[in-house]
């Protein structure tokens, strides 16, 4: 492992401070000042920054099926309930990887690997987010265009989306919309854009990781197998970004 990814593992500081930790000298791998910032960090070695020694934490991950009604915070100083009543004591120090508002429910990815949750949630990176919808009214093929171009949910904030119908009449409408960005409430403010209400909103899939087989406010154990399979999907979106530049 990398001399940056290796500090910044440890939660002493970012990936981006690590570098500058390593280029002002404040690293030592085995009592030995170490500046190359591509430096191997091997299983036996002893790492310090400040001379205080540093060892890469251990990572966990969760999948937790918020439930409306509770809103996806540690604290709330309204009183309001939140996702970690749901969750035992011990999985406390787990952070979410995004948000869900009030009323809306579905998937939650919980971890403490703050490079994942960065991959998860930054909007340079584009990850999938795959929600079923339902809204009041019957929906166009035309409107649905109009969500995929793009449309000005708040002054300067454009959003999209990819759309499917799965269920309609002439009063209600079920999708399944898939987002690459992550603006708040922004489902909510798209439909309400073109004169919709959305009346329910669960999250299905985030990235690789979905719903299937838990119930509401249960949390879950994501398997390594999946995070290995998690991880990789995000280098290869990151690789197809880079291939464009």
């Amino acid at each position: 492992m990398r001399i940056n990814k290796y500090i910044a593992q440890s939660g002493v500081a970012s990936r981006r401070h690590a570098d500058e930790l390593v280029l002002s000298g404040r690293v030592k791998v085995n009592g030995k000042i170490v500046t190359i910032l591509g430096y191997e960090i091997r299983t036996k070695d002893k790492v310090t920054v400040d001379d205080k020694p540093v060892r890469v934490l251990k990572y966990d991950y969760y999948r937790f099926y918020k439930p409306t009604g509770c809103i996806t915070t540690a604290d709330d100083e309204k009183g309001r309930k939140t996702i970690y009543d749901y969750l035992p004591k011990e999985l406390h120090y787990l952070k979410p990887v995004g948000r869900l508002d009030k009323d809306s429910s579905g998937l939650i990815i919980l971890t403490n690997d703050g490079d994942l949750i960065y991959d998860l949630t930054h909007p340079s990176i584009k990850v999938s987010k795959v929600y079923k919808v339902a809204v009041d009214s019957k929906i166009t093929y035309e409107e649905l265009q109009t969500l995929a171009k793009g449309v000005e949910i708040e002054k300067g904030k454009i959003a999209y989306c990819d759309s499917e119908i799965l269920e309609q009449n002439s009063n209600s409408t079920l999708l399944e919309i898939t987002l690459y960005q992550g603006l708040n409430r922004q489902i909510r403010k798209m439909f309400e854009y073109l004169g919709h209400k959305v009346t329910s909103l669960k999250r299905i899939r985030h990235a690789t990781i979905d719903v299937i087989g838990l119930k509401r406010g249960e949390v879950k154990l994501i398997k390594q197998k999946q995070v290995k399979e998690l991880k990789n999907y995000i280098e290869k979106i990151k690789e197809e970004k880079n291939a464009w530049y």
